[in-house]
């Protein structure tokens, strides 16, 4: 099976120093039970339904943890276990940094603030042969607010293997050519919409600039319930605009251009609405 690496929007990058802003933890662990860290109150709940769907909730006086995904995903054992993998190092990562964090906090005097984590996965599009996925991660390490952004996960299910979006196409180049102008445009014409003005032609300003899917989640969805025919671009807050503008998302049918720009081994996954 091929190595999974979540693919978060690459907020981290982004973040200007002074902002009080935290970028999520690397992403993801398996466990088949939550522990909680030793700590004066501790209360964690966790549960496995009947039917697949996992939810694991956890808070001591370090941190706060969440982690959940959908029934479609639990039904596939080996997904599953991915998942599970993913929430054991997620929940390992946060208390690592939550226990350091209380300890230089307290030395020198100043108050700590919980530090928090929650990972919830959503299902993009159920196919016979795919099972295409979105994560939305919020992390908090103590500043003025928290930071969030995106994952994706797409399932191949006869193969047994599981990949981050943009995986499924030849690179980020390749999709940026793709997409050719309608990123920018589909871009400024969101900004615009929160900006209350539209974004100056030629603007060399830091959030006026296009951005590279190499900076966003990719996502694959079907309208058609048979194969890929749409993508969804996410960037997350400091990207494409300002924390205040929040996230941009923007979706687009896979054309042929799209189409091109799949690996040869998945096109028999996607199709072209025009």
């Amino acid at each position: 099976m091929r190595q999974y690496v979540g693919v978060l929007a690459l907020v981290v990058a982004a973040c200007k120093p002074g902002d009080g802003a935290q970028a999520p933890t690397p992403a993801p662990t398996p466990s088949a039970s939550v522990r909680p860290a030793p700590s004066a109150t501790a209360r964690a709940t966790a549960s496995a339904t009947s039917n697949g769907a996992r939810s694991v909730a956890e808070e001591t006086d370090d941190f706060m943890f969440e982690y959940a995904y959908p029934k479609e995903a639990g039904r596939i054992p080996e997904l599953a276990a991915v998942l599970d993998t993913k929430l054991a190092r997620t929940r390992a990562d946060l208390v690592a940094e939550a226990t350091a964090a209380r300890r230089e906090t307290r030395a020198a005097g100043f108050p700590y603030n919980k530090h928090s984590t929650v990972v919830k996965w959503k299902v993009v599009s159920d196919l016979p042969e795919w099972l295409s996925m979105s994560g939305d991660v919020a992390n908090y390490s103590g500043g003025a607010h928290g930071i969030y952004g995106f994952d994706s996960l797409v399932w191949e299910k006869h193969a047994k293997d599981a990949f981050a979006g943009i995986e499924l196409f030849q690179s980020p180049a390749a999709l940026d050519k793709a997409l050719g102008p309608k990123l920018c445009q589909a871009l400024d014409k969101e900004r615009a919409k929160r900006r209350g003005s539209a974004v100056t032609k030629g603007s060399a300003a830091e959030f006026d600039k296009c951005i590279s899917v190499k900076q966003a989640t990719v996502l694959v969805g079907s309208r058609g319930r048979a194969k890929f025919d749409r993508i969804t671009v996410q960037f997350g807050p400091y990207v494409a605009g300002p924390y205040a503008e929040g996230a941009y998302e923007l979706a687009f049918p896979v054309d042929r251009a799209v189409l091109a720009a799949v690996k040869p081994e998945f096109t028999d996954a996607f199709a072209a609405r025009n």
